[in-house]
């Protein structure tokens, strides 16, 4: 790697930012014409949230909003990655549209442009509405078709003002852990129904961009994939042969629909009668050109055939809060793998990345987070080396602005490089938000 200063590693129109969600941060559950999520449902099972806590309040961003916008300014960043809550423009995910709730996001887009930074839209963070879970939810194919019109809707209030505007977060996430393993929302086990969520979820990612394209779009259009690298826990064939299969469920299942218009045969032949339904045109829907490829990178998995969990505590690694392993060379060879994979990749951001720390408040309210600082030092660096061998990359966003609710653990993680403090809501920056406003100061000359 160069061994320039790192903020010199990058270039004049590298986009930097910050990230959210609305479920994590926005609260306000119940305001002005907003409908219930799968989210607020899930909350209100016993035990499904590790501290029973739920999204009514979260960080009251909903009512803070001006102060939020001028936090997110302060830092120096110029773009901010946010979602918009289905059920806040949309009750029900079907039928009538809240104006309200526009409003609310309509507010947001202009307070960003009065400040000099980009809009970064996600359409789907995960918070379905509830009236559309009970029609089937992403089992139902219907929902394709309801995502479109939601997702037309917004660009025909807002996409004149949204720079990168994302279908989904983390098909992944909403697919596997949503309706397989069960420990989201809407907390379905059910390989089966895993595998048509995931389907639908990138059918209407490809629809919603021909729509959109059809409508006129001007806001980059892409998707945001949660990635790890897979690497075997030794170099015995049969840990290389179950790394292999990880990186083919989790990467390949997504990324090669999206730019090769097929699903993995080795996938398919492991599911069996479990495979989607994959109805003729289909794949060639899936596989859109897309301006963006969003990635999401926390941490490597490494992968043993005997199932055993070869954690990073074992091999002697720091973890983060969420007992994940911090290995940033990950982020660099997820990188590399996917410009190899994929001759065609589009531009890319990595729209997410972060550290949960047990950050310890001083007495002077002061929280210095020296663990996220080298966490974010060793990634931004990652992606500079990815970039010097050959990957086009375009920009990187931290999770989080601030702590806010971490889906399934609650309250009990804590991401922001601004602190928050539950009790008043206030909101204190972290000695890693100075950092990266020190560092995009410097990158700025």
């Amino acid at each position: 790697m160069s061994q320039s200063p790192l903020h010199r590693q990058f270039p004049p129109h590298f986009v930097w930012g910050v990230a959210t969600s609305s479920f994590q941060i926005e609260g306000a559950a119940h305001a002005d014409g907003k409908g219930e999520s799968i989210w607020d449902r899930f909350c209100k099972q016993p035990g499904a949230i590790a501290d029973a806590s739920n999204g009514d309040i979260a960080c009251d961003h909903y009512h803070r909003l001006e102060q939020d916008l001028d936090l997110i300014a302060s830092l120096g960043v110029n773009a901010y990655r946010f979602s918009i809550a289905w059920p806040r423009v949309q009750p029900l995910g079907h039928g009538g549209w809240n104006g309200k709730g526009l409003d609310f996001y309509e507010r947001l887009v202009d307070g960003l442009r009065q400040r000099g930074i980009k809009a970064w839209a996600t359409l789907n963070h995960w918070d379905l509405p509830q009236g559309l879970q009970e029609r089937g939810g992403w089992n139902d194919r219907d929902t394709v078709h309801r995502f479109v019109d939601y997702a037309r809707h917004v660009q025909a209030r807002l996409g004149d003002r949204i720079d990168g505007l994302t279908t989904h977060n983390e098909p992944w996430v909403v697919a596997t852990l949503g309706h397989d393993h069960g420990n989201f929302a809407p907390g379905i086990k059910s390989r089966k129904i895993a595998a048509q969520v995931s389907h639908h979820l990138l059918l209407s990612h490809g629809l919603a961009l021909q729509a959109l394209r059809a409508d006129g779009a001007k806001s980059q259009l892409g998707i945001v994939l949660n990635l790890s690298s897979c690497v075997p826990a030794t170099a015995m064939p049969e840990d290389i042969a179950a790394a292999a299969m990880a990186d083919a469920r989790g990467r390949r299942w997504y990324a090669d629909p999206l730019f090769k218009g097929c699903y993995p045969e080795e996938v398919l032949a492991e599911l069996g009668a479990d495979a989607p339904v994959v109805e003729p045109g289909d794949m060639r829907s899936i596989a859109q050109p897309m301006d963006y490829l969003g990635v999401n990178f926390y941490t490597r998995t490494v992968v043993s055939a005997s199932g055993a969990d070869w954690g990073a505590k074992e091999r002697g690694l720091p973890v983060t809060d969420m007992d994940w392993e911090v290995y940033p060379q990950g982020l660099t060879d997820l990188l590399c793998l996917l410009h190899r994979d994929y001759p065609e990749l589009p531009p890319v951001y990595v729209t997410e990345n972060g550290g949960a720390f047990r950050d310890q408040t001083f007495a002077n309210g002061r929280v210095q987070d020296d663990d996220r600082i080298a966490y974010l030092r060793g990634h931004i660096a990652a992606v500079a080396s990815a970039m010097q061998q050959g990957v086009p990359m375009a920009g990187y966003m931290v999770w989080s602005l601030m702590d806010n609710f971490e889906w399934a653990s609650g309250y009990l993680k804590r991401f922001g490089i601004v602190h928050v403090d539950y009790k008043t809501l206030d909101r204190t920056p972290k000695a890693s938000a100075d950092w990266y406003r020190d560092f995009l100061q410097a990158w700025r000359g």
